[in-house]
């Protein structure tokens, strides 16, 4: 007698996906399998339909989300159409890329209580639930009465975690669930989605966090069909140079290598910094690789003088903030989720005068986290066009920015790091704006669109732009800013040049952050010891 294997937590076959009018597929057609107990990464370029195949997992595309859908999608061998999204819940908990799609309470509490009201959860249990799944996501008791909406994007994120934990569920998807989180809250999540044993299915742009926790690895095409599929070494060893060729994000170790061998290193196929180490001496003959030249500061743009910087209708978060933004450089303002980082970018442009102490300068504007907040018009010509460029100028930004071929979709429509790229480009096109600043501007990117973004940040510094970048990506940061500020409990902890403050492994772990993943590489090359 033979056991019958049980069947895989998703199954699909021959999947394909087209939208509304759309002349070619989304997705597909596309096989793919996730088994039960597996942890699954799947990447892509932005726009290859990543987030579409989530969506379709529980039908909430089609059923919510208007598309046509062909193939096998199969969840524990039960068709994904045989059951309505509310009817999966039960047992497929799921982590939106917007987090604002996932919040539903009014209170941190009501929030963590949905879907266990939703199940006639026993009210003298639901109490201890709660409580247990604000301990598991790492977040302060204090908040259960608070309103989620005076949470910052990252705390929301982690409040959308402890609601998955607490709804339970075999399966777990998650779409860029570390995109607003700092790095230590995003090892918090890992640990508890990709624990050993579970199922899960992550789409995530940030692998620092993610890779020593995934068993296998799934990258689509630009065209949303299957590129490569295989263990963490084997795709991103053998894979790293079509992956980085296709615009994916791979390890900054793989991007690296393909540098150095190109200089004439030989450096066998790897992806960690660690083996890196064994083939290469740090020294500064990497510099050129690892590092920009420095620029010297333009004039002072903006100064705060001892301010005291609170969020709209909200408290203080930050006292006696003494900050200046030159042009030509680029600041980059890093720290822990509720740190105040939009509260400072809010008050150095302008848009949210101090409480207390002084600014100087003319108005900024800010590119917020949520693009959406940008969009005004039916489509990317129309919002390029209300900007006041010609007809040709509108061209020529479609093109640059990666966005010709939904030049006339609805903004809303887009995948989330089109939108990311369009709020950005509408932003930046005009010289309307001296000081600028832009709130984690690679959310949702794949590595071409952030080295682009990086690229016409540098641009804009020196042609004279005052710019910061908040950001949680410490190696994103390296790569654009001239000097980095830490905020931590309501004040700046560190200002200094960038590759010092971001190779001080004692103050960033003391404030919850973590260095680059090349910090190691730069140990010979500044003053502070990685």
């Amino acid at each position: 007698m033979t056991c019958a294997h049980p069947p895989d937590a998703i199954t699909a076959a021959e999947l394909t996906i087209r939208y509304p009018y759309a002349q070619t597929n989304a997705v597909g057609p596309l096989d793919f399998a996730v088994a039960e107990g597996e942890r699954v990464l799947l990447l892509g370029p932005s726009g290859c339909g990543k987030s579409t195949v989530l969506h379709a997992l529980t039908g909430l595309l089609p059923s919510a989300i208007p598309a046509q859908r062909n193939g096998i999608l199969q969840l524990f061998g039960d068709a994904v159409a045989d059951r309505s999204p509310a009817e999966w819940a039960e047992q497929v908990a799921i982590l939106f890329q917007d987090v604002e799609q996932t919040l539903a309470g009014f209170t941190v509490a009501d929030e963590i209580a949905f879907s266990l009201e939703n199940r006639a959860y026993p009210a003298a249990s639901m109490a201890a639930a709660v409580v247990e799944a604000m301990h598991a996501a790492g977040l302060n008791m204090a908040w259960r009465d608070r309103r989620i909406a005076t949470l910052s994007g990252g705390q929301k994120q982690l409040v959308a975690l402890a609601a998955s934990l607490a709804q339970g569920g075999a399966l777990t998807i998650a779409d860029e669930p570390t995109a607003n989180l700092a790095p230590q809250a995003a090892q918090l999540l890992a640990e508890r989605i990709l624990a050993p044993g579970r199922t899960t299915l992550i789409v995530d742009h940030r692998l620092g966090p993610l890779l020593d926790r995934i068993d296998r690895v799934i990258v689509l095409s630009a065209s949303g069909q299957l590129l490569v599929a295989g263990s963490t070494d084997w795709v991103f060893s053998h894979h790293g140079a079509a992956l980085v060729e296709a615009g994916i994000w791979t390890p900054p170790a793989v991007r690296l290598r393909l540098k150095l061998n190109a200089a004439g290193y030989k450096i066998p196929p790897l992806w960690r910094v660690e083996e890196l180490l064994s083939h290469i001496s740090p020294g500064p003959e990497l510099a050129p690789f690892l590092l920009r030249p420095s620029v010297a500061p333009g004039p002072e743009q903006v100064r705060l003088e001892r301010a005291d910087c609170a969020p709209p209708f909200g408290p203080v978060v930050l006292q006696g903030i003494s900050l200046g933004l030159h042009g030509g450089q680029v600041l980059g303002i890093l720290g822990p989720n509720g740190a105040g980082k939009s509260t400072l970018a809010a008050c150095l442009s302008g848009l949210a005068p101090p409480k207390a102490g002084r600014r100087h300068g003319p108005r900024g504007a800010i590119v917020f986290q949520n693009p959406e907040a940008h969009f005004s018009t039916e489509s990317p010509r129309a919002e390029f066009a209300a900007l006041g460029l010609t007809p040709e100028q509108v061209e020529t930004a479609l093109r640059d920015w990666g966005l010709s071929e939904q030049a006339d979709q609805h903004p809303f429509t887009l995948s989330m790091g089109q939108k990311r790229r369009l709020a950005l480009a509408l932003m930046t096109e005009t010289d309307r704006w001296p000081i600028l600043i832009l709130d984690e501007p690679t959310t949702g990117l794949d590595h071409r669109g952030a080295a682009q973004v990086a690229r016409r940040i540098r641009a804009l510094a020196q042609a004279g732009r005052a710019m910061a970048v908040i950001t949680h990506d410490a190696d994103f940061a390296l790569s654009v800013c001239d000097r980095i500020v830490i905020l931590a409990e309501g004040r700046i902890a560190a200002e200094g040049p960038a590759p010092d403050i971001l190779c001080d492994m004692a103050l960033l772990q003391g404030v919850g952050l973590e260095p680059p993943e090349m910090a190691p590489l730069l140990a010979n090359m500044v003053p502070i010891p990685c």
